[in-house]
């Protein structure tokens, strides 16, 4: 394996892991909100009251590094302009902070009209709630723009530990203060979690950020080139981001007329289908980025093509027995973690029928991260916005198709639908834009993975209804049973797999033999 090669299986190894381990405390705050309030008008309001203050964060700063920050960033740090590059990101960061600033001002003003207008399904008390639990998040939005320009710089510096880290922080916090206080605080105690938790997140960044030498001016200069760059590159996101939270918004408007609890059944099952995404597709995606956005900036597109190929057939081997395992072991592994306390069969039930059809559009989602990336490596920012503004129409035009005979399973299969069109989309264009991606080759290993999974899904499947029927029906013997039906999925996937002796089977094998360093 080349040297970038294995800098790239490190970074996503280290990626990886620290993200299963927050993902898993990512899973323990939901048990815990579950467990103390079920799925009801409560945590819908809860969910609701992210909608803004996430929407005002991924505008603005989450839009702004993942296209256009990054790749310029970057580009300085390869052809030594380091001093350019912090000059350029310290105006990026002011004027960010000032329209952030701005912008949650205003809606702090507006909260109640914009919650009526994402949640009209809501009664009376729980639309009071839900203003009551926005006002409290939007002291998140800021710290989490600190947290994203932090990772941001420090990504570009190939340090992916301390990011890492911070969600870590992020999620126990959550858990610890949402737990501690809810008696004293009911549901609001998750959101001052939220708040405390976003806040250190930041804080454990630090020092990372003293390491690598925070060059920070206080600038406002608009005609700089770094800075004019990155608003050129940033403008499509921009756009391309507000169309996808105006899908989010339209799911959320559509589910909260649905019934008590629809919302958070969504969000709870978009959840446990987004695991396998945020611990192989993006862990491997932001690996791969900061590698791809400077074969880009050197010309060397033909190993930027095998580095993006490399990737997709990396995410797609993952993540398409990840799917069949979630739909296999969904509903005993939703009742293992979530069914107790307020959260009923029902609920169980509910939220199960909604991860079978998000399932369907995982691998899609999965290979995005990595497509959009290769875009935005290319400085090119206009294709990932012209391609979600059409997938998103389609999700729009099917979830109000399908949302009244299916009901909250006719949402999410919308959601999947439209994850497909952009994967489609997105990997036509790139075609025609860099050349051949060795679409053959993908095609070949997708095929294989996609039997082999087929095979273990089967494998899984009666495993699981065998191993229940024999052990005791309580916790410990839904652990049991769900742990060894995957173990024995992930046994018969991988020797199915093996001895086809993949590219990506070798890269995925590599990143679990290295050892971590403490920076990559």
């Amino acid at each position: 394996m080349s040297e970038t090669g294995q800098r790239v299986a490190k970074a996503a190894l280290l990626l990886m892991m620290t993200v299963a381990v927050s993902r898993i405390l990512g899973y323990g705050r939901e048990v815990a909100l579950y467990t103390l309030f079920g799925q009801n008008y409560v945590t819908d309001a809860y969910r609701a009251a992210f909608s803004v203050p996430d929407f005002l964060y991924m505008l603005l700063v989450g839009g702004a590094l993942s296209s256009a920050f990054i790749p310029v960033f970057s580009s300085c740090l390869v052809t030594g302009k380091e001093a350019q590059g912090w000059k350029s990101a310290s105006i990026v960061f002011n004027f960010s902070i000032i329209c952030l600033t701005i912008l949650v001002i205003t809606a702090y003003i507006y909260t109640r009209p914009l919650v009526i207008l994402l949640a009209p399904g809501l009664p009376e008390q729980y639309l009071a709630l839900a203003v009551h639990l926005t006002h409290i998040m939007f002291l998140q939005t800021i710290f989490m723009s600190l947290n994203g320009f932090a990772m941001g710089i420090l990504n570009s510096y190939h340090n992916f530990t301390a990011p890492a880290l911070g969600s870590l922080v992020y999620n126990l916090v959550i858990i610890l203060v949402g737990v501690l206080f809810v008696e004293k605080l009911g549901v609001a105690a998750f959101s001052y979690g939220v708040v405390i938790g976003a806040a250190l997140n930041f804080a454990v960044q630090i020092p990372a950020l003293h390491q690598v030498g925070i060059k920070y001016h206080f600038s406002l200069n608009y005609r700089d080139d770094g800075f004019r760059q990155i608003i050129i590159l940033m403008l499509p996101v921009l756009i391309g981001l507000g169309v996808i939270q105006l899908n989010l918004f339209v799911t959320q408007n559509i589910s909260s007329t649905l019934g008590s609890g629809t919302i958070s059944t969504l969000n709870l099952a978009q959840k446990v289908m987004n695991l396998p995404i945020g611990i192989f597709a993006v862990s491997i995606a932001i690996a791969v980025f900061p590698t791809l956005t400077t074969l880009a900036a050197k010309g060397e597109m033909e190993l930027f093509k095998q580095k993006t190929s490399l990737g997709l057939r990396a995410i797609f081997l993952v993540s398409i027995p990840a799917s069949l395992g979630l739909i296999a072991v969904g509903d005993a592994l939703i009742k293992l973690l979530f069914q107790q306390g307020e959260f009923t069969a029902i609920m169980t039930l509910n939220t199960n029928q909604a991860l079978i059809y998000y399932c369907l559009g995982l691998f899609a989602y999965s290979a995005i991260q990595v497509l959009n990336r290769s875009f935005y490596a290319l400085k090119d920012t206009r294709t990932p916005m012209i391609a979600a503004a059409v997938t998103i129409a389609i999700n729009i035009f099917l979830s109000l198709q399908l949302s009244g005979s299916y009901k909250h399973q006719g949402l999410a299969l919308a959601y999947s639908l439209a994850g497909i069109v952009n994967l489609v989309l997105l990997t036509g264009v790139l075609r025609i834009k860099i050349g051949k991606l060795g679409g053959g080759r993908i095609l070949y290993n997708l095929l294989i993975s996609g039997a082999a999974s087929l095979l273990m899904f089967f494998a899984v499947r009666y495993s699981l209804i065998h191993l229940l029927t024999v052990l005791p029906a309580d916790k410990v013997g839904l652990l049991l049973g769900t742990g060894t039906a995957i173990l024995i999925g992930i046994i018969v996937y991988g020797v199915l797999i093996y001895p086809f002796k993949m590219e990506e089977t070798e890269l995925l094998l590599n990143m679990l033999r290295r050892k971590l360093p403490g920076r990559v």
